[in-house]
């Protein structure tokens, strides 16, 4: 299964796309007619007599039939396997689709395409990749417009209700939050069928705390009789509250668009959110539409301020989310990289979180921020390489940082040696790198780095020691 906390991933393409591009000139001759709902994930070329062991499922599976000796069996074998579709090149073994085939696909309802003498199946693999990087785009240019617009909503004056209506908006559906008993307290969008919405009630149970005697899950989907898609999802801020999604599909982007949903009104809809709870929350959209440090600094307030740095989580979209609220803020950004941001009002309650590597700043006022989140991004690589759970920042100076440079002492009066270490070490060891980027011969690298080890007594094979020696250069 996907990990939902990923970026959208890659939406399959129709069949139907494929076979309305005229370069290709690909026909359907037998099996159940090619729509929008029969979705080519990957292609894969298979001249095997049964390709049942290779394939994944969703594949448009392109043959020749050099091994076809039972037409019947082979695409039973295939469909077993769940591949969208069979594309059958009419050269170099066959002048045309042999009726067997074009028989045995409609019996198992397997789409049937033929792949004219001029195309080539590298340029059907071809086409498909380029559809699919098209859709990838479109995609996420949707989920880029809909996180923009939920951001925007948060920032009215009656943000949740302008929050559930973007969504539905965006995910062309019904947007409903439900509290602790099931009970709808807002909702946006074209309400559904009686049934449709009984059963989003029960499934909104499902992720409630309390209706079971077993952990309540982040999030639940169903199908409902009349096809809705149908997803619930828990709100952090303890109140017990559930945002429920019926919409008439299910993108590929959709699971992170309703991620953002929940985030904001996750934060809007938190236990005591006093009036300084608010400006911060509103420093947050401020930043989230682009606003300047200096512009939100003020709603901030002075501080002290503690950033912290964390990678891990269970992989859920809601990770990120469930650590701030451990933490207690609400103040929480997602980078790219899947590192992980909290601006914490206090660092006092702050402790080691299961599951989590953490690395924080030392308190800092609102305009010192920048320089405690680098301070808290360089505690989180200490903690990782240390394989500890909780690093601050003011815990690797006095130690290692000061030590480090102690060790350092012998080398103060040798540039050239100081030089060559610095450019050893960023260059993880490589002596031709080295001389290279120094404009020396390797030779005189290996004897300056030598000589350190001398002067230092320290092991430079040693990770530990080459990194404590590297925060210090760079420190120094």
């Amino acid at each position: 299964m996907p990990d939902p906390s990923a970026a959208p991933p890659t939406p399959p393409v129709a069949l139907a796309a494929l076979l309305a591009d005229e370069a290709l000139g690909l026909r359907q001759v037998a099996g159940p007619s090619a729509t929008a709902a029969t979705a080519v994930h990957m292609v894969h070329t298979s001249e095997m007599a049964d390709p049942y062991p290779y394939l994944l499922g969703g594949e448009l599976l392109l043959s020749a039939g050099v091994q076809l000796d039972d037409p019947d069996r082979y695409v039973a074998r295939v469909v077993e396997a769940g591949a969208a579709a069979l594309g059958f090149g009419v050269t170099p073994v066959y002048d045309t689709v042999p009726p067997g085939l074009a028989e045995a696909c409609d019996r198992h309802g397997l789409p049937l395409l033929e792949v004219p003498p001029r195309t080539t199946f590298s340029a059907v693999a071809r086409s498909v990749w380029r559809l699919m990087a098209e859709s990838r785009h479109r995609e996420l240019r949707r989920v880029t417009q809909a996180q923009q617009g939920l951001a925007a909503a948060a920032a009215r004056p009656d943000p949740v209700p302008a929050v559930l209506q973007q969504l539905a908006l965006r995910l062309e559906g019904w947007a409903v939050l439900h509290g602790p008993d099931g009970h709808p307290l807002h909702a946006a969008g074209r309400e559904p069928s009686p049934g449709t919405v009984a059963t989003l009630v029960r499934l909104a149970g499902v992720v409630t705390p309390g209706t079971s005697t077993r952990p309540a899950a982040a999030s639940a989907s169903d199908t409902a009789p009349d096809g809705s898609h149908l997803s619930a999802f828990a709100l952090g801020g303890g109140r017990g509250l559930v945002l429920g999604i019926a919409a008439p599909a299910r993108e590929s982007g959709d699971h992170t668009v309703a991620g953002v949903a929940v985030v904001l009104l996750s934060l809007l809809t938190a236990r005591h959110r006093g009036a300084d709870a608010a400006s911060r929350f509103s420093a947050l959209v401020r930043l989230l539409l682009g606003g300047t440090p200096a512009e939100t600094a003020p709603l901030l307030g002075p501080g002290p301020w503690t950033v912290v740095h964390a990678r891990g989580g269970d992989g859920t979209p809601f990770a990120a989310t469930a650590l701030g609220t451990a933490l207690g803020s609400p103040l929480v950004d997602t980078g790219e990289d899947g590192t992980v941001r909290v601006l914490l009002p206090e660092a006092g309650a702050l402790a080691a979180q299961p599951g989590w590597t953490l690395g924080a700043s030392t308190p800092a006022d609102a305009a010192d921020l920048p320089a405690a989140d680098a301070h808290a991004a360089r505690a989180l690589r200490r903690a990782t390489s240390t394989r500890k759970p909780l690093v601050r920042h003011r815990e690797t100076a006095p130690d290692l940082l000061t030590e480090a440079r102690r060790r350092l002492a012998p080398l103060t009066d040798s540039p050239a040696l100081t030089d060559t270490l610095r450019t050893w070490l960023s260059l993880h060891g490589s002596w031709d790198r080295t001389a290279t980027a120094l404009g020396i011969h390797r030779n005189t690298v290996r004897q300056r780095i030598t000589r350190c080890a001398g002067l230092l007594d320290a092991d430079l094979d040693d990770v530990d020691v080459r990194m404590e020696l590297w925060f210090a250069l760079r420190e120094g």
